[in-house]
């Protein structure tokens, strides 16, 4: 009998000595609590959903937070859910719960040797402190820690205090973190007005996230949602009529955004929003111009078009600088380097748009008279397709036909420092070399900027900078930013634009963008550049300006590509869609052409691409090529340059030729040749449609350049 008093007796000391320690933890972790605003502002991340021009969800990147909601905002069906299905007795516990504690040391003991946790016995609260201060290690040293936090937490905060933090930090699955995160990931709106069934979708997420997950196994979702609703039933949330209605199953979730091109854009967009706003760790919706059906159609297009093995890129974008769509590569998982905004490549003869708008705002006309013949600047001699030359000529014909003497002759003349100036003007924004080759466009360029030069064209040559972002959207629907549109600034007067557009859509007309042509008036320029490198279509129709580039990203030379096929077609393929719903816009300034003319640049077909673009180095200087020529200078196997007979004012092509075969004006006339078969402007002039009435004055200035302006 003493034996037993002395026994209790001690084990009462124990006991009592273990409460004082208890006591003494506990006030301990009481003061090295953080306060609740600091709990409440540590930092989380920041949850930012970029919305398509309609509203649709593109992507949402980050860790999802979502907006904190008080306790007062949090819907009561959230909280009754989320206590009855995790911790039925939160409101009467001290923050661990011995009954709880007891059933799951008792499945413990049922459970021993088959290798599972004890289950059923953390509560609210010790779940908020392991989510706060502990990692999810299982272990029994964890377990103390935790349940001397969760005494802490509830001596320190309210029951109210602790199932907000409680609502606003727990993982939901998805990357989303608080019950407004998990509501608008999965039903795309807030949490501060939740349905009953949504409630208990939310709730039955926290036991296994990844397991329940709506949008992952959305049968599971449902099933657990169901337990929840009957859990409610059981503690008297809910009467068993109000969970039978509440059918989960008929919850709409909200649809998982596309992540593959799309990316392109958002990741070009976003670093923008430093610019625009203060910096902020809220969550934000932030409004983009992006078009979702024009972003699958420029998808479609250079999935379908663009050649195997090469990568292809695309950007749309209004008068207004509206990005539309951006393609920055075939597939964004496999590659993010974003092609359309950030590869540089020469442009090849898209460049001339530089080169003919600073010889139009010079003084020179589409119809002034220029003679085709060899020309020799710096000891630099650029050439025409397969050498030939066709004597005079008018500069709209020159352009139709891409001649490269021509765009050497106006751009001595002009001055190569002006181009450079018409470029950088137009915004271009790579270094430009002014070496006489420039003209033919050896330095390197991005798309996005090549697009917005032709976009300021279409803009009758007033400034186009491009944007990607309409509004910004915080927390409870306050606006932090909304564009507006810059200051009007005009880069060259609307006449050089008019006479530019003329000249653009001769060679949509005429020549080797023939596959651009959409049924509708377009204007617009190929480029290739040499040993076919590099394709480019830029262009714009009924207010969209569309620029496509392909190529290699280790700049190999691709026997085949040229600016008025692939490049041409996926421009053709994306623009037919784009602007299907637009009315048609005829241009300022209106040509008349044959269908069969075709423009004999040399990235027509056959032969050199850009009539014989010469092959320079980084500094725009001439590299030689041994004797024989380089490799594009050879037909491609499989192809037989045609043979061409031109007549004036008729089309007596050999019997084997056609539209795609006809390589431009015919070579000047040789010792012999019958007068019928001779160039002459009257010649051209009816090609082309045109009067031949003051077509040919004598070349401005003497081949003098005149002095820059200001």
């Amino acid at each position: 009998m003493n034996a037993l008093r002395t026994s209790l007796k001690i084990l009462g000391i124990a006991l009592l000595l273990a409460l004082v320690a208890l006591v003494v933890a506990v006030g301990i972790a009481m003061s090295s609590l953080p306060g609740f605003d600091q709990l409440k502002s540590s930092p989380n991340g920041q949850m930012i959903r970029v919305h398509a021009v309609d509203g649709t969800v593109l992507v949402s990147l980050g860790p999802s937070y979502g907006q904190w909601l008080r306790s007062d905002q949090i819907p009561q069906v959230m909280k009754d859910a989320m206590v009855s299905v995790e911790d039925r007795r939160f409101y009467s516990h001290p923050g661990i719960d011995p009954i709880g504690i007891l059933r799951g040391a008792w499945l413990g003991i049922e459970r021993h040797g088959q290798g599972r946790r004890l289950q059923g016995a953390s509560t609210i609260t010790q779940q908020l402190a392991r989510n706060l201060f502990l990692t999810n290690r299982y272990s029994f040293t964890r377990k103390g820690r935790e349940a001397i936090l969760s005494l802490a937490l509830e001596r320190k905060f309210s029951k109210d205090q602790i199932l907000e933090l409680y609502l606003n930090k727990v993982y939901f699955g998805g990357g989303s973190y608080g019950i407004d995160a998990a509501a608008r990931k999965f039903f795309g709106h807030g949490a501060d007005h939740l349905t009953l069934p949504e409630a208990a979708i939310i709730a039955g997420l926290v036991k296994a996230p990844s397991n329940y997950s709506p949008t992952a196994d959305a049968q599971a979702a449902v099933g657990r949602a169901t337990v929840v609703l009957q859990t409610m039933v059981e503690t008297g949330k809910v009467s068993q009529v109000e969970a039978t209605a509440a059918n989960p199953a008929d919850v709409k979730l909200a649809p998982e955004p596309k992540q593959n091109s799309v990316r392109y854009f958002t990741d070009w967009a976003l670093p923008q929003l430093d610019t625009l706003i203060d910096d902020s760790t809220d969550p934000l919706d932030v409004w983009t111009t992006l078009d979702l059906n024009m972003q699958r159609s420029a998808d479609r297009a250079i999935q379908q078009d663009t050649p195997v093995g090469l990568q292809g890129a695309l950007v749309s974008m209004e008068r207004d600088g509206a990005v539309r769509a951006m393609v920055g590569g075939r597939d964004y998982i496999s590659s993010i380097y974003n092609r359309a905004t950030q590869a540089q490549r020469q442009p090849g003869s898209a460049w001339k748009l530089f080169v003919y708008l600073a010889a139009i705002e010079a003084g020179h006309k589409p119809d002034e008279g220029i003679v085709d013949e060899p020309v020799t600047i710096d000891g630099w001699s650029p050439r025409n397709d397969e050498r030939n030359y066709s004597g005079q000529i008018n500069i709209r014909t020159a352009f139709a036909f891409s001649l490269n003497t021509v765009a050497a002759k106006l751009g001595q003349t002009v001055g190569f420092q002006t181009v450079a100036d018409m470029a950088r003007r137009f915004g271009i924004t790579t270094p430009i070399n002014t070496h006489p080759s420039m003209v033919l466009g050896t330095s390197d360029v991005r798309l996005i900027d090549m697009t917005r030069a032709f976009a300021q064209v279409d803009n009758k040559g007033a400034a186009v900078v491009p944007y990607a972002i309409t509004k910004v959207v915080g927390p409870e629907g306050r606006l932090l930013y909304e564009h507006t549109p810059p200051e009007s600034r005009v880069l060259v007067a609307p006449q050089v634009a008019q006479q530019m557009t003329d000249l653009l859509q001769t060679a949509v007309n005429t020549g080797t963008a023939r596959a651009a042509q959409i049924g509708r008036p377009v204007a617009g320029k190929t480029g290739t550049t040499s040993s076919n490198k590099d394709g480019w279509f830029l262009g714009f129709s009924s207010g969209l300006t569309t620029g496509v580039w392909m190529g290699r990203d280790d700049a190999r030379p691709n026997p085949g590509l040229y600016g008025g096929r692939a490049p041409a077609h996926a421009f053709a393929d994306f623009m037919k869609e784009a602007v299907a719903k637009r009315p048609v816009e005829q241009f300022d300034t209106a040509v008349t052409l044959p269908e069969w003319q075709l423009e004999p640049d040399d990235e027509a077909y056959y032969g050199q691409p850009d009539n014989g673009i010469p092959t320079v180095d980084a500094n725009g200087q001439v590299i030689q090529q041994p004797a024989g020529g380089t490799d594009s200078d050879q037909t491609m196997p499989d192809q037989q340059a045609p043979q061409v007979q031109v007549h004036r004012g008729s089309d007596t092509r050999g019997a084997d030729a056609n539209d795609d075969d006809w390589r431009g004006p015919p070579p000047p006339p040789q010792p012999g040749q019958q007068p019928g078969q001779r160039l002459d402007q009257h010649w051209l002039d009816n090609v082309l449609g045109r009067s031949s009435r003051g077509a040919n004055p004598p070349p401005r200035g003497g081949g003098q350049s005149p002095q820059p302006t200001q």
